[in-house]
């Protein structure tokens, strides 16, 4: 049995992530972390982790990255692994994980739906197969609360199709402010935010007389709740280190 702490149990994704170790009998939730600790089950909500009296086999943070630095501090140094599912991250904080994953695991992605990881793949082969006679660009859709722009799932597809075309691009956000023909050298990342849209994605390989489209379309946020929870059980007794999506997926 996985014993998990969630940090950010008073949000929407936490009362999801609930009800999805609910539905399970290999972990239980034995604490939430929340600075609005309201308790709507059978465990106790605390403002703090130093506030909780017993150690967890992992840690699943879907709160903000403010967290950051009091979540790394106690799980560094109780032994805990860390599943780090929130987005917006800065670089500098990205450093900070990928630092701390060389004393605990820690499993890092900027997206936890399956979906997403297989359109990350699938876009990696077809920057390979295409070349360079298509130009690449990503749009991607949100609902008109959420903060980040562009999406830290946006920035993994692009960096999925950098790494395999040699890193050889650079990424555009604002084309309005310069004005001159598009570069073949660089992705355009495009964000729209409106109503409620819990996430889409779309990568457009457009060439001479053809397009290609991936696409990807999230219509619940279930579908992040229970990949960290796969996550966090992935986690348990590994060694440390950078754990993402592909090292779950190619453990099963």
């Amino acid at each position: 049995m996985v014993k998990i702490c969630l940090i950010g149990s008073s949000g929407k994704l936490g009362h999801m992530i609930t009800s999805a170790v609910s539905a399970r009998t290999d972990c239980e939730i034995i604490a939430g972390v929340d600075l609005n600790p309201v308790k709507y089950s059978d465990f106790t909500v605390y403002k703090a982790l130093a506030e909780m009296p017993e150690v967890p086999d992992v840690v699943i943070d879907f709160s903000s990255p403010r967290s950051l630095d009091e979540m790394l501090a106690y799980c560094q140094t109780n032994g805990v692994p860390l599943v780090a599912a929130t987005t917006g991250y800065t670089p500098e904080q990205v450093e900070k994980i990928k630092a701390a994953s060389t004393r605990i695991p820690i499993f890092f992605t900027a997206n936890m739906s399956l979906g997403i990881n297989l359109l990350s793949e699938l876009a990696k082969k077809a920057a390979a197969f295409l070349g360079d006679g298509f130009d690449v660009e990503i749009v991607e859709r949100h609902h008109n609360q959420k903060v980040d722009a562009p999406s830290g799932t946006a920035l993994m597809l692009a960096d999925s199709i950098n790494e395999a075309r040699g890193e050889r691009y650079n990424y555009v956000y604002d084309r309005h402010s310069v004005r001159k023909k598009r570069d073949p050298d660089e992705i355009g990342i495009h964000s729209v935010r409106g109503g409620t849209i819990v996430g889409d994605h779309e990568i457009i390989f457009a060439g001479r007389d053809e397009v290609i489209t991936l696409s990807h379309s999230a219509y619940s946020k279930e579908v992040f709740a229970v990949g960290a929870v796969n996550a966090g059980i992935f986690l348990k007794e590994k060694a440390p280190g950078l754990y993402t999506m592909k090292d779950l997926l190619e453990s099963k």
